[in-house]
C-alpha cells in the first residue's frame, strides 16, 4: 500500500489534475484558465498530496515568507477524503510557514472552518468565510497521523 507523502517540488505537480479540479470541481475558481493556474503555482509556495505518484491532493500559499501568508486552493479529490490527508496538507503549510516565521495566515472557505479551526484559525469579525490564525503563537505542531 502506498503511504501519503507531501512534497513542494512543482516538477512532480500533476497540473492537469490541479486545473480540472479547480475549473471543473470547486466552488472558488470554477472555469479558470490553465494559464493562470500554471502562473499561480509558479508563483505561490505549493504542497502536493501523493499516494505513490499519483496526485490527490493539492494547496499553495501565497506568501512574503515573513510577515504573511494567505492559503488558497487546498483540496483533496472526492474518492480520498476521509482519509486525514487534508489535515496533514494544512499541517504540512501551517508548520513550514511557522518555520519562516510568518506571523499571520488568513484564507477563506465556506465549508471547511471544522478542519481550520484545529491549526488555530478564528472567523475575523462577523465575517462567515474569511480566517486568520498567528502560527508563531501556536504550541505544539498539531500532528497528524494517517
Amino acid at each position: 500500500m502506498n503511504e501519503f507523502r507531501i512534497s513542494t517540488n512543482i516538477e512532480e505537480f500533476d497540473i492537469g489534475r490541479i486545473h480540472r479540479f479547480l475549473s471543473e470541481d470547486s466552488y472558488w475558481a470554477k472555469g479558470i484558465a490553465l494559464s493562470i493556474v500554471q502562473k499561480a503555482l509558479a508563483n505561490s509556495l505549493c504542497f502536493g498530496g501523493f499516494l505513490g505518484s499519483a496526485q490527490v491532493a493539492f494547496g499553495r500559499a501565497v506568501t512574503d515568507f515573513t510577515t504573511f501568508a494567505y492559503l488558497r486552493d487546498f483540496f483533496v479529490l472526492a474518492e480520498y477524503r476521509g482519509r486525514g490527508f487534508g489535515k496533514a496538507l494544512v499541517q504540512a503549510a501551517m508548520s513550514r510557514l511557522k518555520a519562516e516565521g510568518v506571523h499571520g495566515v488568513m484564507l477563506s472557505t465556506v465549508d471547511a472552518h471544522r478542519l481550520y479551526e484545529q491549526f488555530g484559525f478564528r472567523l475575523i469579525g462577523s465575517s462567515s468565510s474569511l480566517m486568520v490564525a498567528h502560527p508563531q503563537e501556536t504550541q505544539g505542531t498539531n500532528e497528524v497521523q494517517i
